[in-house]
């Protein structure tokens, strides 16, 4: 979930991210086996050590009819402590403040069916108790696909000798601004469950909020939600988060699958399935995603979903979003390895943006908080595709349709 790349004065920047493909040495001689049976314990007992260390002890566990294992962790107990920075750390309950303009229950009118409250399929099985924050335990096949049991949910992105991301690999549909300093900002997307053609292929609605350039220094937020075989095991459509401090190089990954994000939400399991998707030309369901930076308390970055405090990102986990964020992008993206053409994975609901409403994907409800802490509109927005004949957008300011089907007469 790199930011795009494209016309944008920093979108040539942003790296190429690679995937590491899990593979076993063939045993062929009686050498081989005795250097594979070492090397088969080494990853044996790396893996081991990385699920000690990505599952907490849990007070209580839910299995979930959709095959996840939800650990209820003691609030106290969660990965975020395991940060050098946050080994001290004192937990923050609530915000201290909201933006002004921000309505503490407006996040409840989401869509045409906002009295709809999001739910997660583990929530049919139990919940967790105060306390403690549900965390999605990570098996281990989890580790095994990812290849590295030291990288797993992370990314990794490689630049070229130009210094931009192959787009050939990474398509974007996204909306941008960057004419001010910015504080936080909210938005609203439809649930899809997007087909992918393969298992390294992901397809993802998400907000990103970035400052830095890549190349020097690039520190992101981002949020949203994703399909990716890869990393969960299924096709699952599932809410995420993802921060980095250093360009994705060695710091930040996925929702709790490393120190940084704190949680202090007992409800949302980031990384789990969510219950309903829209459906084409019926009923749609949508989820608000709003991030703001508490300037009155420590200056973390808070998170809310619906009518959730998730939790933050505290600031001192970054250097130059510790201040202030200098873009903010809504839309799509979709990676394709199909090397012998375009890839079939769908972006969205799969359809393009001019069919609209009921049938394409939408973001809308676009606001950020900006340099002068009020909550607006969005100013001077950039449209940017990497293959519009692909996946493409239409902005109507304030609310854009995106999406596509990927390959098609018109994306060979």
């Amino acid at each position: 979930m790199a930011p795009p790349c494209g016309s944008g004065r920093r979108w040539s920047r942003v790296a190429k991210m690679t995937f590491y493909l899990f593979f076993l040495i063939p045993m062929s001689s009686a050498g081989n086996r005795n250097t594979n049976t070492i090397f088969g314990k080494k990853q044996k007992l790396e893996v081991q050590q990385q699920l000690k260390r990505l599952n907490k002890p849990a007070l209580k566990s839910i299995k979930s009819p959709d095959g996840d294992i939800i650990d209820c962790v003691d609030i106290n107990k969660q990965p975020a402590f395991d940060h050098p920075l946050l080994k001290n750390h004192t937990i923050q309950m609530r915000p201290s403040s909201y933006p002004e303009g921000f309505s503490v229950n407006e996040s409840n009118d989401v869509s045409s069916n906002s009295e709809l409250k999001f739910t997660q399929p583990w929530h049919l099985n139990g919940r967790c108790p105060e306390g403690t924050i549900p965390i999605r335990r990570t098996k281990e096949e989890d580790l095994l696909r990812a290849g590295s049991a030291a990288n797993f949910g992370r990314k990794k992105y490689h630049t070229n000798a130009q210094n931009k991301v192959d787009l050939n690999i990474h398509e974007h549909a996204v909306l941008s601004e960057n004419v001010d300093k910015y504080y936080g900002m909210l938005a609203e997307m439809n649930a899809w469950n997007p087909h992918t053609q393969f298992s390294n292929e992901f397809s993802l609605s998400q907000f990103w909020m970035t400052a830095g350039d890549y190349g020097q220094d690039l520190d992101t937020i981002e949020g949203g939600m994703m399909v990716y075989e890869r990393l969960y095991g299924d096709t699952n459509t599932r809410v995420f988060v993802y921060w980095t401090d250093d360009a994705y190089e060695n710091t930040g990954c996925y929702n709790l699958l490393c120190p940084g994000f704190v949680q202090i939400d007992n409800q949302i399991a980031m990384g789990a399935s969510i219950n309903r998707y829209s459906h084409y030309d019926s009923n749609q369901f949508a989820l608000k995603f709003y991030v703001w930076k508490d300037v009155n308390g420590r200056g973390d970055w808070w998170l809310k979903i619906k009518d959730r405090d998730v939790g933050y990102w505290p600031s001192s986990i970054f250097s130059i979003l510790s201040d202030s964020a200098s873009f903010v992008r809504w839309g799509g993206e979709v990676v394709n390895f199909n090397l012998d053409g375009h890839t079939t994975t769908q972006m969205g609901s799969g359809h393009f943006a001019e069919e609209g409403p009921r049938k394409a994907s939408f973001f809308k409800n676009l606001h950020v908080i900006d340099g002068r802490q009020l909550l607006r509109g969005p100013q001077n927005t950039v449209t940017f595709m990497t293959k519009p004949n692909c996946y493409n957008i239409l902005d109507y300011g304030g609310l854009f349709y995106f999406g596509g089907p990927g390959k098609n007469p018109n994306c060979p």
